[in-house]
């Protein structure tokens, strides 16, 4: 599933379930809490074996996805990439440094959001798009995982909080794309150019959200 919204060059690995054998890899158990939950544990797990699938995928040896700065994963040197889990499905997505400067992916069930969630996630403009937009898809659950992408894509580059409301998410429901308009200035520490917007792609299947951002 996450194949079909990643350029070339950017490699993905997902799982629909959780097998048995996966445990924590070597320096990872001390990143779970001792008292974490059991639906914790699988989703952390999980993911991260993603992601190195994803790096056998990019030629590199396994590692530990360590965590950094409000949760961030941290990928080996010369890798940049993000993860994503939720009910049902956990996913990674990588990339060299020398192609790709950031990764933002994001994964929900395809269900509305709960009652009073839309106002607190979005802007006005953004709620009459998707007022103009009814069909078979929960647009609103999308604009939600949309947001999600885009912050996972802007803080690795930034190392600063983006709230719901410093992003204007349009979609374009035939092409399967969206556009992130950031309105806060977008300078940022690895030497590139400022952000000032982010392209992404999404796709709805078996019940399941997923929408990727890849800054070049």
């Amino acid at each position: 599933m996450i194949e079909t919204i990643l350029p070339a060059g950017v490699a993905g690995a997902e799982l629909f379930t959780d097998p048995p054998e996966l445990k924590p890899y070597p320096g990872e158990e001390g990143l779970l809490s001792a008292g974490a939950v059991d639906k914790r544990r699988r989703e952390f797990v999980g993911a991260r074996h993603c992601a190195r699938q994803a790096l056998a995928e990019l030629g590199e040896p396994p590692a530990a996805i360590l965590r950094g700065e409000r949760g961030m994963p941290v990928f080996p040197k010369g890798v940049v990439g993000s993860l994503t889990h939720c009910d049902g499905y956990r996913a990674a997505a990588l990339g060299h440094t020398l192609a790709v400067r950031s990764v933002g992916i994001d994964a929900e069930p395809h269900g509305p959001l709960p009652d009073g969630v839309l106002g607190e996630v979005s802007l006005r403009a953004e709620r009459e798009e998707l007022a103009d937009n009814s069909g078979e898809w929960h647009l609103d659950r999308l604009l939600f995982c949309a947001k999600e992408a885009t912050y996972k894509a802007w803080f690795p580059l930034t190392r600063r909080w983006l709230g719901f409301e410093d992003a204007l998410i349009t979609f374009d429901l035939t092409a399967h794309t969206f556009h992130s308009e950031l309105l806060v200035p977008g300078g940022v520490l690895d030497g590139g150019p400022p952000l000032r917007e982010f392209h992404g792609r999404w796709t709805i299947r078996d019940g399941l959200i997923l929408t990727a951002i890849v800054v070049t």
